[in-house]
């Protein structure tokens, strides 16, 4: 228990630093969206397509990434993803065509599959009582989006596109090499030797990652994909599936595209959307954790019925093109604080309506969806505006999408 409690800050904190690293490195094509677009002459739905698909590899991409890190631990997995995404770092800072782009971005998503080895990682150094805390501070790790947000346009203007990510590829360096020596894995933790099992409170909690939620408790170890079918019909997969691809997916979704949308209906300069894009992010990183400790004062429907309503209202308030900066900054940190709310409040939900033997891969099933629900946005988005050159339509589609979120947590959990 000593050495339990010696290790425990030291690598909850080099685990989130890791975590926001990695997340730097997923989120670099979207603040440059803007460049992309003028130099390569790219359409709305090109440049929301080159956005989007970092996204979509990062979400699947979990779920071979927590089998592996099950398999080989936290403290080895983080350094192979650090070390692999190196490369397509650095050749999407190289690529100067659109095809390439697409590549190397595809490739992109393997820094975004972190989170489904950070949070077994993190649960095996802490003690059941104590995992809730543990995965919330190592969840502020998410900020690396707005990090890379905030930075990113500065670094390019200082050092050029394929200086600067040559710099966050020495960033990923540093840290897989910092993980190695000074990271350790859990006492408590053990491997799986066999090739594609994963233990009940193993590598499954893992994939859900933004869940911050303790994984089962139980022994033995049951096949990954026999656990998935299992979770699968547990019907509150797939309620809280929906709820958290439309919280997590808009907040994903946004810190992505909101570069691009920023340079496009408001004519900022590349820096000034990164600033702004980066405000969005901390918003939202920083009403997570609230969302889920009013889950337990005041009930997690409630808190999703505020998180969609407020989204509802903001869609419909942004869809007006408000003048900058007020009311329209206003709205989109607002925007992303009831996201944050939202995400918080989902995995309160899961805790509640579904067995502790199945919670782990249940969570794991709705962060993936999560993950897939910020891929399909920015694709309408750029749709939207080679159609009709504004974003009144991709504004209200998200308005009604909420408004279907929220009928529908207080129809399916009136009991709650």
């Amino acid at each position: 228990m000593s050495e339990l409690r010696k290790g425990q800050v030291r690598n909850l904190a080099l685990a989130t630093a890791a975590f926001a690293v990695t997340f730097w490195a997923w989120n670099l094509i979207g603040p440059l969206s803007g460049s992309y677009s003028g130099r390569l002459r790219l359409s709305p739905t090109q440049t929301s397509l080159l956005v989007a698909i970092p996204v979509l590899v990062g979400a699947l991409g979990r779920i071979p990434a927590g089998m592996l890190a099950d398999r080989l631990g936290g403290r080895r997995m983080f350094a192979i993803i650090c070390f692999v995404s190196i490369v397509p770092v650095l050749f999407v800072g190289w690529s100067d065509s659109y095809g390439w782009l697409l590549f190397w971005g595809f490739l992109l998503g393997i820094p975004g599959t972190s989170f489904a080895i950070g949070i077994p990682f993190v649960n095996a150094w802490y003690e059941p009582a104590r995992r809730g805390f543990a995965t919330g501070v190592f969840g502020a790790g998410m900020g690396g989006t707005a990090l890379s947000a905030f930075c990113t346009p500065r670094l390019v203007e200082a050092f050029g596109r394929p200086g600067a990510h040559l710099l966050v590829a020495a960033g990923l360096a540093l840290t897989g090499l910092i993980m190695l020596t000074a990271s350790r894995d859990s006492p408590n933790w053990s491997p799986n030797p066999a090739p594609g099992p994963a233990s009940v409170s193993g590598s499954v909690p893992g994939l859900g990652a933004e869940a911050g939620s303790p994984p089962a408790s139980g022994s033995g170890s049951v096949s990954a994909l026999a656990g998935m079918r299992e979770a699968m019909k547990v019907k509150a997969t797939w309620q809280c599936a929906f709820l958290y691809a439309v919280a997590f997916g808009g907040f994903v979704a946004f810190s992505t595209y909101l570069p691009t949308l920023l340079q496009n209906a408001y004519h900022f300069l590349q820096t000034d959307a990164g600033l702004r894009t980066a405000g969005f992010s901390i918003a939202a990183v920083l009403s997570r954790p609230l969302g889920g400790a009013l889950s337990d004062r005041i009930g997690a429907v409630k808190v999703l019925e505020i998180s969609f309503g407020g989204t509802a209202l903001m869609a419909l308030v942004l869809a007006l093109r408000p003048p900058v900066e007020v009311p329209a900054g206003v709205s989109f940190v607002l925007m992303a604080f009831f996201l944050g709310l939202g995400t918080g409040g989902v995995f309160a939900l899961v805790a509640r309506l579904v067995e502790a033997p199945k919670v782990g891969t249940v969570t794991g099933l709705v962060g993936a969806a999560g993950g897939l629900g910020g891929y399909f946005p920015p694709l309408v988005m750029g749709t939207v505006y080679a159609a009709t050159g504004a974003y009144l339509i991709g504004y209200v589609l998200l308005a009604a999408t909420a408004l279907v979120a929220l009928a529908y947590t207080i129809r399916a959990f009136r009991t709650l």
